[in-house]
Formats: structure tokens, C-alpha cells, sequence
């Protein structure tokens, strides 16, 4: 079992009505419940991200810098996703 630390936190209206409607349903017991359960998912997606860039974003950027024939440029980047866009846009509106 962790040992407790108490702090004082200030929230926004909306986040501290959010806490006390998580308490009145029950579904946690206290203030520090509901902050807890955030802050562990906060730390669990941190970790998904920093594990996503090592596991994928830094072998990318590295066999880019081996060989950066195969990567595109700004330009074409930017030709892309002006298409992209554009048949997205059509998409939305009916076109």
C-alpha cells in the first residue's frame, strides 16, 4: 500500500462539478479517488506515447536518415493534403 500526501488543489467550476458528480454516482468515494484514476490514466498514456516514439517515430526517422530517398518532400507533402483536403471537403458537402 502507497502512503497518502496530502495537497490542496484548486479546479476550474466545471472540473470540480465533474469530481462531485463522480462522487454523487458512486462511482468513487472521495475527491482523491477521482483524482487518482486521473492521474493514473494520465501516466498510462504517457507511457503509450513515449513507448509509440521509441518503438515507431525513432526507427522511422532513423532509416530516413539511412536513406531519405524514400521520404517525401515538403512540396509534395503539401500537395497531399491540399488533395486530401479538397476531396474531404467535397465528401462533407455532397459534391
Amino acid at each position: 500500500m502507497r502512503a497518502n500526501r496530502s495537497i490542496t488543489i484548486s479546479l476550474p467550476e466545471d472540473m470540480a462539478d465533474l469530481v462531485e458528480k463522480k462522487i454523487a454516482s458512486g462511482e468513487f468515494a472521495d475527491e482523491s479517488e477521482v483524482v487518482t484514476e486521473g492521474l493514473c490514466y494520465l501516466a498510462d498514456h504517457d507511457a503509450e506515447i513515449e513507448q509509440w516514439l521509441r518503438d515507431e517515430v525513432v526507427p522511422t526517422i532513423k532509416a530516413h536518415d539511412a536513406d531519405p530517398s524514400w521520404g517525401r518532400t515538403i512540396d509534395e507533402t503539401r500537395k497531399e493534403l491540399d488533395e486530401y483536403m479538397r476531396t474531404r471537403d467535397r465528401r462533407s458537402i455532397g459534391a
